[in-house]
């Protein structure tokens, strides 16, 4: 009668049962990657509630791990927390049936006859994605009763009473169940023993549907998938509570950074990745202020900040420091005085020392990305560094790969890695919660050496920095994964290393000569920026080769019964050069299509609709552009358009021509 739903799961790996229960602990810990209307769970305390037969009370709890997630959440024998979360747990368990702790009757029964079980509680909170309208509601709190002998976890709501105690909110307790059915065969379920009471927020708990059907099918299929994940879960090495309120707070207040954004970068990714960027930066911050017992905030220096908002956000949060990229943007203008922005090259050298900064960023940094923690390294013993890689580039150059079993972005991230472990630098990983596909960052904060070695480390990055120059140009280094303990190999020697007379005279100052930074003028390598008459004259040229060339088949109208023919030409094959050229940002395809090498004539009475239905923004953008613009054959093509006035979207001729309105993305609100 409770069962919401079930799925059966087939484990020909023996994942199981184990595989549940790490299925179970992605649900516990990591809410938000099945329910996304959540931003994660903080676990406040955890341990075992030995459970006696009859239900009678038990001795005093084992060790119990409280905090929230991240930092670490070292296991650790807290007392005054195994006390908390035993009164809690005396509380629950007299509020279940006949206060005997027994649940209700369509679940699973803890334990089982004449066997003592030890059951796991696991108290959590639930966090919200977003602001709630109106005033904030209690936070969401659950018990997560774990039985391993039974297969089943059951999760009990709680909220406080008017005398501030716990209680059940029984409506929505749930309960997920491991069955096994034969040999290979197991069965994951969900079952609610009062489906009739379920009370759906909308947040955290959503609708029985969903439980049954979205969540119960990911916790299947990670109940039997064994491929471990090659990153670091996301935010775990600050607070996901602390994360989710300041990140909040900041996207409100500089959310209308997306009205004025002047960039031609999307506003809204650039906005809300920054603010995300240095949400997680304060919160770093404020934990180190209270690890070394410090008042004053950090001061930073931003190697390649680009459009500088997340320079400007860490300013306006009382941080001192500057960012510094080779281009000046527009949006720099706007931001006033208190943001310190600096249009300068950065060349890796002994002029690019930052002695008294604490931090050192690379926010997508490109070409300095490897260099920073060098720069941290020999700027001084107490700077650290926050790096987020994207683009590949090594110590001088793009990176090249040197194995095979890794992905392209693994190889890179472990090289990063590698250099702040050369570097001195005890280096943490971790990813954050931003929209980019590059989401990995590293944190050097502590070192791995005392102060009297200096030199030896600094001695030590050069030798790697030039072993890894040599020994890429003749691909010597041929091993699969890294040691950072093996930086001490020989260094080859590398033939003609006379350096050229423009580099000569800062041999002392600059650390890789050779070195590229990015140019001042960023060049444009595409079609975009051509006159519109060249581009017109480049269309109207291939239209009429093909016009002339040997035709095909005539197409005729066959919609309505039109015979009429229209010349649709013939083709032309194309060098594969020239056929990039032409395809380089879509310019022509309204007029042309392109296969095999082959252009044609496009008849637009062949094109096949979509199958999938339009999204309602794109509908709308459609309506907004319908005949703002002049149809190319109707002006060009010696039988006019192949479409009828009323079918073509654009305008046959001045008299049908609408005026063009301004477009504005519309975000969609969960």
């Amino acid at each position: 009668m409770g069962l919401v739903g079930a799925e059966g799961v087939r484990d020909g790996g023996a994942a199981l049962p184990h595989g549940f229960w790490a299925a179970v602990r992605v649900w516990l810990e990591k809410p938000q990657v099945a329910n996304r209307r959540l931003c994660g769970a903080a676990i406040e305390a955890e341990g075992t509630v030995p459970l006696g037969e009859g239900g009678e009370a038990s001795p005093p709890l084992a060790a119990v791990r409280v905090g929230g997630s991240g930092a670490g959440q070292e296991e650790r024998a807290v007392s005054a927390g195994a006390a908390e979360l035993g009164r809690l747990w005396s509380e629950v368990r007299g509020q279940l049936p006949a206060a005997q702790g027994h649940l209700p009757p369509c679940l699973t029964p803890w334990g089982g006859q004449g066997h003592r079980s030890e059951l796991r509680a696991v108290l959590r909170t639930l966090l919200p994605r977003g602001r709630t309208v109106g005033p904030p509601a209690a936070p969401v709190k659950e018990l997560a009763v774990q039985d391993a002998y039974n297969g089943t976890v059951t999760f009990l709501p709680l909220e406080k009473n008017s005398e501030g105690k716990y209680q059940i909110k029984k409506c929505n307790i749930y309960q997920i169940q491991l069955t096994h059915i034969k040999d290979e065969e197991w069965s994951v379920s969900i079952v609610v023993p009062f489906p009739e009471d379920w009370f759906s927020d909308g947040t955290a708990y959503p609708k029985l549907a969903w439980l049954g059907n979205e969540l119960l099918s990911k916790l299947a299929k990670w109940s039997v998938e064994q491929k471990p994940s090659e990153f670091k879960s996301t935010l775990s090495l600050i607070s996901v509570a602390k994360y989710s309120k300041v990140y909040q707070d900041l996207k409100e207040k500089y959310k209308e950074m997306v009205k004025v954004w002047p960039e031609v970068t999307d506003p809204e990714k650039f906005v809300y990745e920054d603010v995300a960027i240095a949400t997680y930066l304060l919160i770093l911050w404020e934990e180190e202020r209270k690890e070394k017992g410090l008042t004053k905030k950090q001061s930073f220096v931003d190697l390649g900040c680009g459009n500088g908002l997340l320079v400007h956000i860490l300013n306006n949060e009382g941080h001192s420091g500057k960012g510094i990229d080779v281009r000046r943007r527009k949006i720099w203008d706007m931001y006033g005085p208190e943001t310190h922005l600096e249009e300068s090259t950065i060349m890796p050298g002994d002029s690019h020392l930052f002695p008294d900064t604490n931090w050192l960023i690379g926010n997508h940094s490109d070409e300095l990305t490897p260099w920073i923690p060098v720069i941290a390294a020999r700027s001084s013993y107490s700077c650290c560094y926050f790096v987020l890689p994207c683009c590949f580039f090594d110590f001088r150059g793009k990176y090249s790969r040197r194995q095979s079993k890794k992905t392209q972005y693994r190889e890179y991230l472990d090289f990063v890695a590698q250099v702040g472990f050369v570097c001195g630098f005890h280096v943490e990983e971790d990813c954050l919660r931003i929209p980019s596909t590059k989401r990995v960052c590293f944190i050097g904060k502590k070192r791995t050496y005392p102060p009297a070695e200096c030199a030896l480390i600094d001695k030590q990055i050069t030798q790697y920095i030039n072993n890894r120059q040599t020994c890429a140009v003749v691909l010597c280094d041929r091993r699969v994964g890294f040691n950072h303990k093996d930086h001490s190999e020989g260094v080859c020697k590398e033939a003609g290393s006379e350096l050229p007379e423009n580099e000569s005279e800062t041999v002392g100052r600059i650390w890789m000569p050779g070195f590229h930074p990015r140019e001042k003028v960023e060049k444009i390598r595409n079609c975009a920026s051509l006159p519109r008459n060249f581009v017109d004259d480049v269309v109207l040229s291939v239209a009429n080769l093909l016009l002339n060339a040997a035709p095909q088949e005539s197409s005729s109208d066959m919609h309505g019964g039109n015979m009429n023919t229209w010349n649709q030409g013939g083709e032309i094959v194309f060098p594969l050069y020239y056929l990039l050229l032409l395809l380089i940002e879509g310019i022509f395809s309204n007029e042309f299509t392109f296969l095999n090498g082959r252009v044609h004539i496009r008849d637009w009475r062949k094109e096949k609709p979509s199958r999938k239905t339009k999204p309602e923004v794109k509908r709308c953008l459609s309506a907004e552009a319908f005949k703002t613009r002049l149809c190319w054959f109707f002006i060009h093509h010696p039988d006019g358009c192949s479409l009828s006035s009323e079918s073509c979207p654009y305008a046959h001729g001045t008299e049908e021509l609408r005026q063009s309105q301004v477009i504005k993305k519309k975000k969609h609100i969960q």
